[in-house]
C-alpha cells in the first residue's frame, strides 16, 4: 500500500505512514513552533512544556520530565506486554547560538538562536510517532520515548543517563536518526559500525618572551611558534596514522597579542581546535602525540607549550544487529533501493554516542535535501530550514521500529 499526505509527495508504503501522512499539517506546526522559539541546550523549557502538552493530546500512558534537567521521558504501553520489551526511541530538542537569516513566517523569533540543526523537525517526527502509537498500540511491549536536551555540545545524553535514564526505563535498544540534507527526501542511510567520529577539544598554550617588534631578537616570540606548531602537528595525521584508519586534527582559532599594537610581540599565545577519529586507539595516540609534539617544537624556539586535551562526545558506533534491523525496518517503508545500508561515516560527532557506549541501538540518518530547493542548506547554517515534506516519513520510521522490534 501506499500513501500520501496533504503535502507530502513521498512513496512510502505501510499503514503507519498512511495514518501519521493524515495529521502531517498538525507535525508540521507543532514543529514550525518549536522552530520559532529556539533553546539552547538545558534552556528547553518552552521545548520541553510543549512535548508534554502534545504527549498528553496523543494519550500517552506516562510522561516524565526533569529527567538530566530539562529532558522529557513517554512511555507507550502495547496491546500486550507478554514480551516484557522496552525499546527506546530518541530525539534532540535544542537549538543552536547562531543568528537566523531566513525570512518565512516560522523564523526564530529569538536574536542570536536559531535551529540551524534540524532537532526541531527531531522532536516533530517522534511526537507524531507518539500519536500514532498511541492511537494503535499495534506491539508487545513498551515504547520509551526519550526527548533529549543539550545535543550541541551540552551531552545532554550523558546527562539524562546519569539521571538514572535507563535505570527508570530499561529499555533493551535505542534507536535515533538525523535529518541529512545531502541525501534527497525518501531515502534512509544507517552503517552496521561507526556513524559520527568522536569529538576532542584541543587549548594549546604557548608561553614565550614578549618585547619591540623592531629588537625581536630580545623576545622569544610565540606567535612564530605557533605557526610552526600549526604546521608540525599536520604531520601527526600523515605520519602516524594509518592510511586505512581516520583522523582530523584541525586548529581553528589563535589569539596572541593586540591587533592595535603593531610592533608588540605577545608574550603568549593560544591555539584552539578540534580533533576527530573513530579508533581509541588512535584517538590516545593522537593526544599523545600532540603533548609530545607542541612541546618539543616549542623548547626548541626557547619557549614553552602545554595541551590541554578535553574528550568531549565519544565516537557513535552502531551495533551491528540494530544497524541490519534498522535498514530492513527503513527498507520496508521505501523499498531497497531507497536505503543505504553502507552509509560513509561522518567526521562529525553526536551525544547520542553515550547512549550507544550503555544499550545496543543504531542511528540513521534521514533525507531531506531537494537538490537546489528544500532543506538542501546544509546544517548550522543560518538559512537552513528543515524539510517538512519529510515529517510523516520519520515518524513512520519511528514508529515502525517499535512494531517491527516488539511484533504482537
Amino acid at each position: 500500500m501506499e500513501a500520501t499526505g496533504p503535502y507530502s509527495t513521498l512513496k512510502v508504503q505501510g499503514r503507519a505512514f498512511a495514518q501519521i501522512a493524515a495529521f502531517h499539517p498538525e507535525i508540521t506546526a507543532l514543529r514550525r513552533d518549536l522552530h520559532a522559539h529556539p533553546e539552547l541546550g538545558f534552556e528547553e523549557v518552552y521545548t520541553a512544556s510543549r512535548v508534554q502538552e502534545a504527549l498528553k493530546q496523543c494519550g500517552v500512558d506516562e510522561i516524565h520530565s526533569g529527567i538530566g534537567k530539562t529532558g522529557v521521558v513517554a512511555l507507550i504501553k502495547g496491546q500486550r506486554n507478554s514480551s516484557g520489551k522496552m525499546m527506546a526511541l530518541r530525539a534532540d530538542m535544542d537549538a543552536l547560538a547562531m543568528t537566523e537569516h531566513n525570512d518565512f513566517s516560522w523564523k526564530s523569533a529569538h536574536a542570536g538562536l536559531m535551529h540551524g540543526c534540524g532537532h526541531d523537525g527531531h522532536t516533530a517526527m517522534l511526537v507524531g510517532a507518539a500519536r500514532y502509537l498511541a492511537q494503535t498500540r499495534n506491539f508487545d511491549g513498551t515504547a520509551v520515548l526519550v526527548f533529549q536536551p543539550g545535543e550541541e555540545g551540552f551531552a545532554g545524553a550523558k546527562a539524562m543517563i546519569e539521571d538514572g535514564l535507563f535505570e527508570r526505563f530499561p529499555a533493551q535498544s535505542v534507536f535515533g536518526m538525523h535529518n541529512w540534507p545531502a541525501m534527497r527526501p525518501g531515502t534512509v542511510g544507517v552503517n552496521p559500525g561507526p556513524m559520527m567520529a568522536a569529538a576532542d577539544r584541543i587549548t594549546i598554550e604557548i608561553t614565550g618572551k614578549g618585547g619591540h617588534g623592531a629588537h625581536a631578537y630580545q623576545t622569544v616570540d610565540p606567535v612564530l611558534v605557533a605557526a610552526h606548531i600549526i604546521t608540525a602537528v599536520q604531520s601527526i595525521v600523515s605520519r602516524n596514522v594509518r592510511p586505512i584508519d581516520n583522523a582530523v586534527i584541525s586548529l581553528c582559532a589563535m589569539r596572541a597579542g593586540e591587533l592595535g599594537a603593531m610592533s608588540v610581540i605577545p608574550g603568549s599565545a593560544t591555539l584552539v581546535g578540534t580533533v576527530r577519529t573513530f579508533n581509541p586507539q588512535v584517538q590516545a595516540m593522537v593526544e599523545r602525540r600532540l603533548s609530545e609534539m607542541c612541546s618539543a617544537v616549542a623548547q626548541g624556539f626557547g619557549a614553552s607549550a602545554t595541551v590541554l586535551y578535553e574528550r568531549s562526545y565519544p565516537a557513535t558506533i552502531n551495533t551491528a544487529a540494530e544497524a541490519r534491523f534498522a535498514a530492513d525496518v527503513a527498507q520496508s517503508l521505501v523499498g531497497a533501493e531507497c536505503v543505504v545500508r553502507d552509509l560513509e561515516p561522518s567526521m562529525g560527532a553526536e551525544d547520542f554516542s553515550f547512549m550507544l557506549q550503555v544499550k545496543p541501538g543504531a542511528y540513521m540518518r534521514i533525507g531531506q535535501g531537494v537538490e537546489g530547493g528544500v532543506g538542501s542548506c546544509f546544517l548550522h547554517n543560518s538559512r537552513y530550514d528543515f524539510n517538512d515534506e519529510i515529517l510523516p516519513l520519520g515518524a513512520a520510521l519511528h514508529a515502525s521500529l517499535i512494531e517491527q522490534g516488539m511484533p504482537i
